[in-house]
């Protein structure tokens, strides 16, 4: 486990990820010595692209080292909260919330839910000298060591290192901040999943080309400028800033849709027409306008209709020329056969003829968001989303002090209606939507409200470090000591709400909550000092208790894809406990018996719905003859009508 990554780590090198993505993809690009073929693999692009030495890119201090962040494993293990879990409303939420590093956290994520995410927003830290934002890791290289891990002299190993460890708020240190974090969420994302990113003057121009850097600048979708309401001192003391940002980013373009809005009625009231059921629609004409109008721009589109009296129309521009329809043959029969066109007369050069509109009915019609946000969220009698003027940041002020009975235990959230839009926009009702600058949780508290309004089963995971709180805090003073205390108290007091509004709701108003912990120096002392080979006949150490069972469990699950809320089975084998999970059975504690293992095996020849391939164990709890008994004793079940070809997966 730890063991297993920090050795995993000593390897690792800055672009470690990206080779593996070569590899799987060009593989004759590498040489029988595992090195990497450059001028094959231009050869391979050649038809596309020139390859040139020079080329336009970001360029920042410690950009290797954030790619190098980005490839080393986490030594963290996830503790999972057992009594909050545990309690009614949670027990069996999908809901996550994580404390702890995101850099962490984001790792963790990818093992188990890498191109799952559909839609990801994420509120970091401003860089504006005043947010609190300073760099500092944990990560603990010395200069002979990142020097030669990036390939770079003492002097450039050192300045990254003094940005890493005496903390800095500068642009670079800010860039190496959120570089691996960016390229960790991109790999979350689903195919048509999209990325939203809160962001300000400040750093807005950076934040740009860094996301088109990590997600390519072909996926950018817009950026959208946002009135906060609350007008702040900006660079000049002749203008305020009075907008934030919001940057937009696809996983891939070419597969995403950006969902539209419900409209307000003064957009509703140009569908002024009324069909024989009730049905409100407008109409336009199905003859191409404006530009590119005439038959030579789209040939296929010039062709005849059938009008009411039989006599075949085409499509004629005012002036009399021929001009061509909004679509081909085919789309127009189609819309002739859901009766979609309607015939009306119409004075073409001074004579009445007829001419074909298309209807466009209101149900369920939405507008396109715009690039410019004024406005916000909330809820009509009919529970409906609903359009009108910003509150803004103020709202967000008054939601917060109106859940903690007044109190302003966090001052710089964005308001509920906001991060509802941009969930509305960005996801469908049953998606995984992931906040990794969770803050005071205004997206679980989005997700919650939206889940209960319109009936969606959307599913969140949170993860905020544990930020201490400032000493003269109105959220010190009212007992929170960390910025995630307030977030998970968010989302309780904003289920309470809920369910008190909406008593006959059945949405997951639970949440599952664990803590990502570093493993203490004593333990990694004792597996370090741990040698399979010199155990005797007893194991004589106390690591697993060191971590707990649940924490092994629970990291092992996430590691090997099953997530955060898997449905673990405890099983007994004689005086044995084992764990259980599709494709894996977990060998935790020491001293297993001989009558445990003819039991695993009997499981296996008895039980036809019984089949792990995977036997993991946990390597401090067996000695060297437990190891190989077990061994011996399960691989005769290749012999048996299961014909099983077990994997032994040993972990330290």
């Amino acid at each position: 486990m730890i063991k297993d990554i920090l050795n995993f780590n000593e390897s690792m090198k800055p672009n470690t990820r990206e080779i593996e993505v070569l590899r799987e993809n060009f593989p004759a690009c590498f040489k029988s010595d595992g090195s990497f073929d450059l001028e094959r693999f231009k050869e391979y692009l050649n038809d596309k692209v020139t390859v040139k030495n020079e080329g336009y890119e970001l360029k920042f201090l410690g950009k290797n080292y954030a790619r190098l962040l980005a490839s080393v494993d986490s030594t963290t293990v996830i503790v999972p909260d057992e009594e909050h879990n545990n309690k009614p409303e949670n027990k069996n939420s999908e809901n996550i919330y994580i404390s702890g590093d995101n850099l962490d956290g984001l790792k963790h994520l990818l093992k188990s839910y890498a191109g799952q995410v559909k839609c990801i927003y994420i509120d970091p830290p401003y860089n504006t000298g005043s947010d609190g934002f300073v760099y500092n890791d944990n990560f603990n290289f010395t200069v002979d060591e990142l020097a030669e891990k990036l390939s770079i002299d003492d002097e450039q190993a050192q300045r990254i290192l003094d940005l890493t460890k005496r903390g800095s708020a500068s642009h670079s240190a800010w860039l190496m901040f959120m570089y691996p974090r960016l390229l960790l969420a991109r790999d979350l994302l689903t195919d048509d999943g999209v990325i939203f990113i809160s962001i300000d003057d400040n750093e807005q121009a950076n934040c740009k080309l860094i996301c088109d850097d990590v997600f390519g600048e072909n996926n950018f979708l817009t950026c959208v400028s946002r009135a906060t309401g609350t007008p702040t001192g900006g660079g000049f003391d002749g203008l305020v800033n009075e907008l934030d940002y919001l940057l937009v980013y696809s996983r891939d373009i070419a597969k995403t849709v950006i969902n539209g809005l419900k409209m307000k009625d003064e957009d509703a009231e140009i569908y002024n027409e009324i069909d024989s059921n009730g049905n409100r629609y407008l109409v336009r004409s199905l003859r191409r306008t404006g530009g590119e109008d005439r038959r030579e721009d789209r040939p296929t589109m010039y062709y005849p209709l059938i009008a009411p009296d039989g006599t075949e129309i085409y499509p004629i521009g005012p002036s009399g020329y021929e001009s061509r329809w909004i679509c081909g043959l085919d789309a127009a029969k189609d819309l002739l056969k859901e009766g979609l066109i309607e015939w009306r007369k119409k004075n073409l050069l001074g004579n009445m003829v007829w001419h074909p509109y298309q209807k466009y009915y209101l149900d369920n019609r939405t507008k396109k968001p715009g690039n410019v946000w004024k406005d916000f969220v909330y809820y009509g009698e009919s529970h409906e989303f609903l359009w009108d003027d910003i509150e803004g940041n103020k709202k967000a002020t008054r939601d917060i002090r109106n859940l903690f009975d007044g109190e302003k235990v966090f001052e710089t959230a964005k308001p509920i209606s906001y991060i509802e839009k941009i969930i509305s926009i960005g996801s469908t009702k049953d998606s995984l939507c992931v906040d990794f600058f969770s803050g005071s949780a205004t997206t679980a508290h989005a997700i919650y409200r939206m889940n209960v309004t319109d009936s969606s089963e959307r599913k969140f995971i949170m993860i905020q470090i544990q930020e201490p709180t400032k000493d003269t805090s109105d959220a010190l003073k009212c007992g929170y000591s960390t910025i995630d205390q307030i977030g998970m108290e968010r989302i309780k007091r904003a289920a309470a709400k809920l369910k008190a509004e909406y008593p006959d709701t059945t949405a997951d108003l639970g949440f599952k909550h664990f803590i990502l912990q570093e493993t203490q120096q004593e333990t990694l002392d004792k597996l370090e000092n741990f040698i399979p080979e010199e155990q005797g006949m007893f194991i004589d150490n106390d690591i697993l208790s060191d971590f707990g069972v649940p924490t092994v469990l629970t990291t092992w699950l996430v590691r090997d894809g099953y997530g955060f809320t898997a449905p673990v089975q405890k099983l007994a084998f004689a005086d044995y406990n084992a764990y259980y999970m599709d494709k894996h059975l977990y060998l935790l504690d020491a001293e297993i018996s001989k009558d445990a293992i003819a039991a695993i095996a009997d499981k296996f020849e008895t039980d036809g719905s019984f089949n792990p391939e995977n036997i993991v164990i946990f390597g401090y709890s067996f000695t060297w003859t437990a190891l190989e008994e077990l061994k011996v004793n399960l691989a005769r079940l290749k012999a048996t009508e299961k014909n099983l070809h077990l994997n032994f997966d040993v972990r330290y």
